[in-house]
């Protein structure tokens, strides 16, 4: 049992490694450069094309070429990974002293450069340096996409908040100046008015908060055992309170004998709950939102289905659009800030899941949300 355990352990950390890509059509050469590369995960390709195929299909951290190679030289090699991968860091070594070769690979977006005969120290100082480059551009491209998505947020949020108080603060200057008659019974409507804006503000910042709480979370999905039935009963809790409001009734069908999958509860949990409330906004009083739960052997299927208006046929490409929202009214009065569908698809497709909506027109939308068991 200890030794399966360190087993399993050693290929971890391996895996945690940076992946170095060692192509050199000379054996002595990958295998002295390996044992220097000691500390890193060192996968070794004898030609270019070996090399095009290892990047193919596993994730190489820094490829490290020879530049002399027969049939596909090492320029040539650097070439066609900038055009697959451009943001891919490639080390070249040379053994040619004019600066005509060192030239061309800085043009073709070459990382770093290594002179032979190959100086052992200068190798794993200048692999450590290009990986320390490439950590702070994944850094900077992180950083601006979650600067861009605060900005985007910020604006949207902003939008949405100008209508109910602008609408509040007009009625209190009106009150102010003396225009209005509570005695009027269109004082009463008005101030019914304000009280549904009042609480449609309340709603939005809230929103905000759990909104912001979610999707402003970096990294992969936190991964921990959890029970089908226990998230959906807890989802269906939060927003049975909405749609009883809304006249609408919840029917739910999970089997007490649900598995228990390795979910990030959060961002599935947070799905879920965005198609719930989705499903009662958009059904009339009186009507019924239905979620039904179906396991297989590979998977778990959820499906969430609605009595309402439905969604055109050509708006259903754009509903998991990022701010995109529904408007079957036609009024341009849609409340929310359709971000909702746009972070549930993402954070399903990231448990290597899928999400997708069928509607028809007056009679309905369903939505499927696939999970994989393993």
């Amino acid at each position: 049992m200890r030794l399966e355990f360190k087993d399993e352990l050693q290929l971890t950390q391996e895996q945690e490694q940076p992946c170095i890509l060692l192509v050199d059509d000379e054996p002595i050469i990958r295998e002295l450069c390996s044992k220097v590369l000691d500390g890193y995960r060192v996968i070794q390709a004898g030609s270019g094309e070996e090399a095009l195929q290892i990047i193919g299909r596993e994730p190489v951290d820094v490829v490290l070429t020879d530049v002399m190679m027969p049939v596909m030289s090492g320029l040539d090699l650097l070439q066609a990974v900038k055009e697959r991968k451009p943001t891919q860091a490639v080390v070249v070594m040379t053994g040619f002293a004019d600066k005509e070769t060192i030239l061309q690979a800085l043009k073709a977006d070459a990382d770093d450069f290594i002179t032979k005969p190959i100086n052992l120290l200068q190798l794993r100082t200048t692999i450590a340096k290009v990986l320390e480059r490439k950590a702070l551009k994944e850094e900077l491209v992180q950083l601006r996409r979650m600067d861009r998505l605060k900005s985007d947020f910020l604006g949207l949020v902003s939008h949405k908040l100008k209508t109910p108080i602008t609408a509040i603060s007009l009625f209190i200057q009106n009150l102010a100046s003396g225009i209005g008659d509570p005695r009027d019974p269109s004082f009463a409507k008005t101030l019914d008015l304000i009280l549904g804006e009042s609480n449609y503000l309340g709603y939005l910042v809230q929103d905000l908060l759990y909104y912001s709480e979610i999707i402003l979370q970096e990294g992969p999905p936190r991964l921990a055992p959890v029970s089908l039935r226990d998230m959906v009963m807890e989802v269906a809790s939060a927003v049975r309170e909405t749609a009883d409001a809304n006249g609408v009734a919840l029917a739910l069908e999970v089997g007490e004998a649900s598995p228990t999958l390795q979910l990030d509860r959060e961002r599935v949990a947070f799905a879920l709950r965005a198609l719930l409330e989705n499903a009662v906004k958009f059904s009339p009083p009186d009507r019924t939102v239905s979620l039904d739960a179906e396991v297989s052997d590979d998977a778990v299927t959820l499906r969430v289905r609605d009595q309402g208006q439905g969604i055109p046929r050509e708006e259903l490409p754009k509903v998991f659009e990022k701010f995109y929202q529904v408007d079957p009214s036609h009024t341009g009065q849609v409340r929310g800030f359709g971000l909702g569908l746009f972070y549930a698809r993402q954070f399903i497709q990231s448990h290597g899941g899928s999400l997708h909506l069928e509607s028809t027109p007056g009679t309905g939308t369903t939505a499927t949300l696939t999970l994989p068991r393993h």
